[in-house]
């Protein structure tokens, strides 16, 4: 179990990797965090009658890393928030409308048995599973209710590291810190400190890791350097404009050296607050030659050769926080000006001419309820109970103007939205319609003048899919598998000989194999 001093730790990409270095090891791996919270969720398999589920991005990744077929049993409680004091309770891949209204305190004891269930389930499945903590395991505030870190932890008897990010300074006290808040059990389970994002000659951080060792009994098992473009989509937030590969990625000079450093490309995805699914857009920063901004003023928006809408979890607010910071009209400028602009799912939804909540969906919030929207397609969104919860596979018809390259271009993703999208009536009536470019109500184009410009689909991971880099860039990302062995190889030199080993099972022997599960 990977546990974390503070958040932002190195918890995710240090699990990721270890999926994929036990999993090299011909080992049968399954990662697994009891409960996240993110609005970057992805659509996996689900269980009993449902054929699909959520689950946090995270964990998605990782159980691509540990090459496993992602499931619900993965991520069993995912909290997505909507506004600061209130989130949708996602268990077993299913929003829970009581568990999302039940105070967040007396959620425990209604969600353990699941979430035990559901790690037992992987745990005989599989010949390891490595899990992720949340957060800080020592907050003393939310120990008695603890459901994601030691509870867990006891409960499969798990051998936990404990990684502290020394790049912020304090992590010797973070560490010891730690460790002397939680009770005695709990201490026991500690199997060693790492200290992760290190800038420097690790030699001159003796005699700490010793002292350290003194005071708890627990050796610093790992001094891993800083990570700066380790590839993996960031979970919690944006990620800046600088490229992002795996910085042992063969791709990465093949990117360098083609991109010659020249910009041929601006694409400003604007950055609400209730911003969802933005690890999508991960695979634009491998693009040679393109530059990805984040835009939250106007001013983001100049020079930008497309403007992207993405996910919401709250669109009516979202809506109301693109007017506040007059994105509004920056964005249909830059669309009767000719430039490219792109709405997925929420974006989609911003881009019509009104949202209509008839159940008040979104009404309980500050900002919620019926609204207008951009009017740069001829579209209405009516909210309504139904969740889409759904892998998607479909094809584009005929497209124009600078989207024109996605013709006929067969495309894989997913579905995570509340409400159904369709053209205007009244405007249909006068003739002014969106042209269909997807199927089942899926996407639209538009733009002043038929100039097909303006584009809004519902299917999310557009840019993960190579046949759409190909059309659009003629060019295909690195593959995630180069960023998965890139990290197993980067992190496992830095554990001290034979730690990672110890804790897991024997790699097969020669003569040994997997089938179905089961070693043999």
């Amino acid at each position: 179990m990977v546990l974390g001093t503070t958040s932002g730790a190195g918890k995710s990409w240090l699990t990721t990797a270890l999926c994929r270095w036990y999993a090299n090891q011909g080992l049968k791996v399954a990662p697994f965090k009891a409960q996240n919270m993110s609005n970057n969720a992805r659509v996996v398999a689900g269980q009993g009658d449902d054929t699909w589920g959520e689950i946090g991005s995270a964990q998605y990744f990782q159980a691509l890393a540990a090459r496993a077929d992602p499931d619900v049993r993965m991520n069993p409680l995912l909290l997505k928030p909507e506004a600061d004091t209130h989130s949708q309770v996602v268990l077993m891949g299913r929003v829970s409308r009581e568990l999302s209204d039940t105070p967040w305190r007396e959620r425990s004891l209604k969600v353990w048995p699941q979430i035990a269930a559901a790690l037992d389930e992987l745990r005989a499945d599989n010949d390891v599973v490595v899990i992720e903590g949340a957060g800080s395991p020592a907050e003393i505030n939310l120990y008695d209710s603890d459901i994601v870190n030691m509870r867990v932890a006891r409960h499969a008897n798990a051998a936990c590291l404990l990684v502290s990010d020394i790049d912020r300074g304090g992590a010797f006290a973070h560490l010891y810190g730690t460790w002397a808040l939680l009770p005695e059990v709990d201490r026991q389970l500690i199997k060693g400190f790492v200290l992760n994002k290190f800038r420097g000659d690790a030699s001159l951080l003796a005699p700490a890791p010793q002292m350290l060792q003194d005071l708890t009994g627990i050796p610093t098992v790992a001094t891993i350097p800083m990570q700066w473009h380790h590839g993996l989509p960031e979970e919690d937030g944006v990620f800046d404009d600088a490229p992002t590969l795996g910085a042992n990625a063969p791709a990465l000079q093949f990117a360098r050296s083609h991109s010659s450093g020249t910009v041929r490309l601006t694409v400003a995805v604007v950055a609400y607050p209730r911003i969802s699914n933005l690890d999508e857009f991960q695979p634009l920063k491998n693009v040679p030659g393109l530059r990805l901004v984040w835009a939250r003023t106007p001013a983001d928006l100049v020079g930008a050769d497309w403007v992207v809408l993405p996910g919401s979890k709250s669109t009516v607010a979202d809506l109301a926080w693109l007017r506040q910071q007059g994105l509004d009209a920056a964005v249909c400028a830059h669309a009767s000006a000719g430039g490219a602009v792109l709405g997925i799912c929420g974006g989609l939804q911003m881009l019509g001419e009104a949202i209509v909540d008839p159940l008040g969906v979104e009404s309980t919030h500050p900002l919620g309820g019926d609204a207008p929207g951009l009017g740069l397609l001829p579209l209405v969104t009516a909210f309504g109970a139904h969740k889409a919860v759904r892998r998607t596979r479909t094809r584009f018809g005929d497209l124009a103007g600078p989207w024109a390259p996605l013709s006929g271009v067969a495309v894989s993703g997913y579905e995570i939205h509340l409400g159904n999208t369709a053209q205007h009536p009244a405007m249909a009536a006068k003739g002014d319609v969106a042209q269909v470019v997807l199927p089942s109500g899926l996407g639209w184009q538009g733009g002043q003048g038929g100039r097909g410009n303006v584009l809004g689909l519902y299917v999310h991971g557009l840019f993960e899919d190579p046949a759409v880099l190909q059309a659009l860039f003629g060019h295909q990302a690195p593959g995630l598998d180069t960023v998965f062995d890139g990290l197993a190889t980067a992190v496992a030199q830095h554990f001290a000989p034979g730690w990672l080993q110890q804790w897991g099972p024997q790699p097969l022997a020669q003569g040994m194999g997997v089938m179905g599960g089961k070693r043999v």
